[in-house]
C-alpha cells in the first residue's frame, strides 16, 4: 500500500510539472504585448487565493550597479553555454549595464549573474553621461539606459538603446545581444544618427539633425515585422525648447536603418516620453504614439504634431496616417500640460460596436480620450466631439504620468494623488464613472499590470514609488483586479519584504508565479513563501 501511495505521489509530481511547464510565459516586451495592455492571462499559479502576507512575500534580491527604470524582461526554459537551462530575467540600468540572471534563485551559481555585459570603459574615457551635461536631474546622477530593451526570443537576441559620454562627446546606440551570451550580434553596435527635412529649432541649411545629448531616450522599444523602432524626448523642463519628438527604425538582423520621423520638424518640442512606456502597434504595422508639448501645425497643412495621438504608417518609411488633437493643445502646450504624459493603450477588438478597434490614454489634465484608431479625428477648434468619448476630470483633478491597463471588459488608471479607478468598457465606451476605487492613494500615480488565467482570478499588480525623491522604498501592491480591494503589499510584513529604493515611472513584471521588481540598486524578486 505504502509502495502505491509513493507511486501516485510520483505520478502527481509529474503531472505538476507538466502542468506548471505547459503554464510558462515570456515576457519579451514592455507590458506583455505590443498593444501595451498590462495583461498577462496566462499565470496559474498567482491565484487569488494565495496572493496574502501569509503565503506570498519576498523570495531574494540581485544587485545591479545602476537604477532599474527599465520594466525586467523574461524568457523560460533558456539554455546557457556552460551553465544550463534557466527561467532568465533580464535587468538593464542606468549604469550602461546589463545582466541576465536566473529567475528562480540566487543559491549557489545562481548567486551571480549568467551574464553581464557593461558598455563603458572609464579608464579609455567611456562613461555614462552626468545629469549635470543635461541641465536636468530628472535622471540623477547619470544617464546610461533608460528605456525597456526589447527581445527577439526567435532569432534569440535582445535590443537596447545605450547612451555614453566618450572624451566629451556624445552617442546613443543600438545594440543587439546574444539572449545566452551578452555578444554582441549583427556586426553592432549602431550609432544612433539622423536627418530629416526641416526648418525648425536647430536646423541647418533645411535639415534638422538628431542630438544624442539633448535627446531623451525615456520610451520603451518597439519590435514590429522586424523592425526595432526607437523615440525620444528631452530630459526635462530646463532643456524644454531644445529637442525634437524623434521616431528612428532599425531593421533587426542587419541594425539598418529603415526611416527616421520628427514630430516638430518645422517647429520644437513635440517629445515622445510616455512615462516610459513604449510605442505601441497593431497586426497591420501601424505605430501609435502620444506627443508632448509642442509645435501643432497639421491642422493647417503643416508637419507638426505636438499635443497628438498620432498613427504612423511604417509602409514605405513613417508618415503620418492619421491623428486626433484636443481642441485646447495650444493652451496645454504653453502650460506644460503634457498629453503625453501616459502611452496609447490599444484596446482589444470590441464586438458588435460602432467602433470596434479603440485606443485610449489619459495625460496631465486628467481628461481619458478614448479614439477610434481607423478614424481618428483630426483636430476640431471648438471640442473634442469627433472623437468616440472624452471624459473630463476623470482623476478628481489630478495628473496622470501613466499608461492605463486593460483586462477582462475593464480598464485601470491611476493618477497622482489618487485612488485606483477601475472604468468598464460597454458597447465600445468606457462609464464616465469609475465601477471600482482602491481605498489607498498613491502620490506618483503608477502603471499597473494585471495578472489572470483568462478571465478569472485577476490580480492587478502596481508599484508605489511615492519615496522615489528621498531613497526610500518602492511597495508592491496586489489588488482584486474587479473590486480594487488590496490582496497584498510588501510592507505589511515587517522589513521580510521591503523592496530596494523607489524608482519613478517603473511597472512590476508577473510571469510563472513570480513578480519582478527594478529599483534604485537591486532587482527584487516575489512570489509563494
Amino acid at each position: 500500500m505504502k509502495q502505491q501511495i509513493s507511486q501516485w505521489r510520483v505520478l502527481g509530481c509529474v503531472v505538476l510539472a507538466a502542468a506548471c511547464s505547459l503554464a510558462q510565459t515570456s515576457v519579451t516586451t514592455y507590458r506583455y504585448d505590443n498593444s501595451r495592455t498590462g495583461q498577462n492571462t496566462h499565470e496559474t499559479l498567482l491565484q487569488s487565493s494565495v496572493v496574502n502576507p501569509t503565503s506570498f512575500g519576498k523570495l531574494f534580491s540581485q544587485s545591479v550597479d545602476g537604477q532599474l527604470y527599465a520594466e525586467p524582461l523574461y524568457l523560460d526554459n533558456l539554455f546557457v553555454p556552460g551553465k544550463g537551462t534557466h527561467n532568465v530575467v533580464y535587468a538593464a540600468d542606468e549604469h550602461d549595464s546589463v545582466y541576465a540572471f536566473d529567475a528562480d534563485s540566487n543559491q549557489g551559481s545562481d548567486a551571480q549573474p549568467l551574464w553581464q555585459v557593461s558598455f563603458i570603459n572609464p579608464a579609455q574615457g567611456i562613461t555614462t553621461i552626468p545629469s549635470s551635461d543635461v541641465g536636468t536631474s530628472m535622471i540623477s546622477p547619470e544617464i546610461g539606459i533608460t528605456s525597456t530593451p526589447v527581445i527577439d526570443p526567435n532569432n534569440r537576441t535582445l535590443y537596447v538603446v545605450a547612451a555614453t559620454k566618450e572624451n566629451g562627446s556624445y552617442f546613443q546606440r543600438l545594440h543587439a545581444l546574444d539572449l545566452t551570451t551578452g555578444a554582441e550580434k549583427f556586426g553592432g553596435p549602431v550609432v544612433i544618427q539622423a536627418t530629416v527635412p526641416g526648418s525648425g529649432w536647430g536646423s541647418v541649411n533645411g535639415t534638422i539633425s538628431f542630438d544624442p545629448l539633448r535627446e531623451n531616450q525615456r520610451a520603451a522599444l518597439l519590435l514590429s515585422d522586424g523592425v526595432i523602432y526607437i523615440a525620444w524626448a528631452s530630459h526635462g523642463l530646463e532643456s524644454e525648447d531644445i529637442y525634437h519628438g524623434w521616431v528612428i527604425g532599425y531593421e533587426e538582423t542587419t541594425l539598418q536603418q529603415t526611416a527616421a520621423y520628427s514630430v516638430s520638424p518645422n517647429g520644437k518640442q513635440g517629445g515622445i516620453w510616455q512615462s516610459g512606456s513604449g510605442l505601441s502597434a497593431d497586426q497591420q504595422g501601424n505605430v501609435f504614439f502620444v506627443s508632448g508639448n509642442g509645435t501643432f501645425d497639421a491642422n493647417q497643412g503643416g508637419s507638426d504634431y505636438g499635443m497628438s495621438f498620432v498613427k504612423l504608417s511604417t509602409k514605405d518609411g513613417m508618415t503620418v496616417k492619421d491623428y486626433f488633437t484636443p481642441y485646447d493643445e495650444a493652451t496645454l502646450s504653453a502650460s506644460d500640460v503634457d498629453l503625453g504624459s501616459g502611452g496609447p493603450l490599444l484596446i482589444p477588438y470590441q464586438e458588435d460596436t460602432d467602433h470596434p478597434w479603440l485606443l485610449t490614454s489619459a495625460g496631465k489634465n486628467g481628461v481619458i480620450y478614448l479614439v477610434d484608431r481607423t478614424h481618428m479625428g483630426h483636430f476640431n477648434n471648438k471640442n473634442n466631439s469627433q472623437i468616440v468619448q472624452s471624459i473630463v476630470n476623470a482623476f478628481n483633478g489630478h495628473s496622470l504620468y501613466a499608461t492605463p491597463a486593460y483586462w477582462n471588459g475593464q480598464v485601470y488608471f491611476w493618477a497622482n494623488y489618487d485612488v485606483l479607478r477601475i472604468f468598464g468598457l460597454n458597447e465600445g465606451l468606457l462609464t464616465t464613472n469609475p465601477i471600482a476605487t482602491s481605498s489607498i492613494t498613491f502620490s506618483a500615480g503608477a502603471t499597473p499590470v494585471v495578472s489572470s488565467n483568462g478571465s478569472t482570478d485577476g490580480i492587478l499588480w502596481a508599484l508605489q514609488t511615492d519615496a522615489a525623491g528621498s531613497s526610500g522604498p518602492a511597495v508592491l501592491h496586489a489588488f482584486d483586479a474587479n473590486t480594487a480591494i488590496e490582496r497584498y503589499n510588501s510592507s505589511q510584513s515587517g522589513s521580510r519584504d521591503t523592496a530596494g529604493p523607489a524608482i519613478k515611472f517603473s511597472v512590476p513584471t508577473v510571469v510563472n508565479g513570480k513578480v519582478y521588481v527594478g529599483t534604485a540598486n537591486q532587482l527584487d524578486v516575489y512570489g509563494l513563501l
